[in-house]
């Protein structure tokens, strides 16, 4: 697996943040250190990131739900809901999504979109809280960090589903001379659907000048993401087709818009560019011409990645 290059004009150090979720979360005690106002706790971080797979409840707060970060500085709420970009976009923030005030353990956010939301905060940890909302009885849990050791590297493994589904079509841009022919040499655009099809996936032969508008799909299959054994930075992706079997290869993310597969069976590495990047911020605007769309809709969701094994792909 070849080392990445993300955003290392901001990375000066690199903190595995793994290490903070396998944490055991005590009974959180009520923010009481002297000298120390909920505000300022709020605001000593640059980045809060929002681990979804810890969070608890019958509910949701659509803003946390949808974000990967979020931000309070100086009453203003950031958040970055895209994972391509993160680290540049706002100056590592993400966008202005609302506002907000503090009155004791409290933080009461007036989201852009979403509304008024009173959220009660519990310090967890140095750098851990967790935000309750009482309405819908619900806990996110969230680690600080600032700008400079924040862990890009993880987060974009960590949330590659998502990656994936930011753009509206993957585009092969290179195909090594190295490796066996195989039938995945013709296959020139990749498309994984988010919303309620998050495990389906398109493909096309179409030539690789074809429009992203033009593009059309000649098959439609399940696709999964599988974690590898004790390395958080590889991961293993399975394509389901029908006439190349289950095929699987090893997923490189080069930077925020282009991944690396490596199929083993044939010795081949193909590269694929996303196009026409999906931009979540205030306004629905979906386009078709490669240009990014703004969409408010996609949340995140609990995943659970299983264990690749390579011994069940065995032809």
């Amino acid at each position: 697996m070849k080392t990445i290059k993300l955003l290392s004009a901001i990375i000066l150090f690199s903190v595995t943040m793994s290490s903070c979720y396998t944490e055991v979360i005590v009974e959180d005690p009520i923010i009481d250190e002297p000298g120390i106002s909920l505000h300022q706790l709020l605001s000593s971080y640059e980045l809060w990131y929002i681990n979804i797979n810890q969070t608890t409840g019958n509910g949701e707060v659509p803003f946390l739900q949808r974000a990967f970060t979020v931000s309070f500085l100086n009453g203003v709420l950031y958040a970055n809901n895209n994972i391509s970009g993160i680290g540049n976009n706002g100056n590592g923030f993400g966008i202005d999504v609302g506002v907000y005030n503090t009155d004791f353990d409290f933080v009461d956010i007036d989201h852009d979109i979403d509304g008024y939301y009173p959220l009660q905060v519990f310090q967890i940890g140095p750098n851990r809280i967790r935000m309750y909302d009482a309405a819908s009885n619900t806990s996110y849990y969230l680690t600080g960090y600032q700008r400079s050791n924040f862990d890009y590297d993880f987060v974009f493994y960590d949330n590659i589903h998502y990656l994936l589904q930011e753009f509206t079509a993957w585009k092969k841009i290179y195909t090594s001379q190295e490796g066996m022919l195989n039938e995945f040499d013709n296959e020139n655009f990749l498309t994984f659907l988010a919303g309620g099809n998050d495990d389906t996936f398109l493909s096309s032969t179409d030539s690789a000048d074809t429009p992203i508008a033009n593009i059309l799909y000649d098959y439609e299959g399940i696709y999964t993401v599988y974690d590898v054994q004790g390395d958080p930075y590889s991961k293993v992706l399975t394509l389901d087709y029908d006439y190349l079997d289950n095929e699987y290869f090893e997923l490189n993310v080069i930077n925020d818009e282009t991944i690396e597969l490596f199929h083993p069976d044939s010795g081949t590495t193909y590269e694929f560019q996303g196009r026409g990047f999906i931009q979540y911020l205030r306004s629905s605007d979906t386009t078709g011409n490669g240009k990014a769309a703004k969409q408010t809709g996609k949340k995140r969701k609990k995943i659970i990645n299983k264990i690749f094994n390579k011994d069940d792909f065995k032809k």
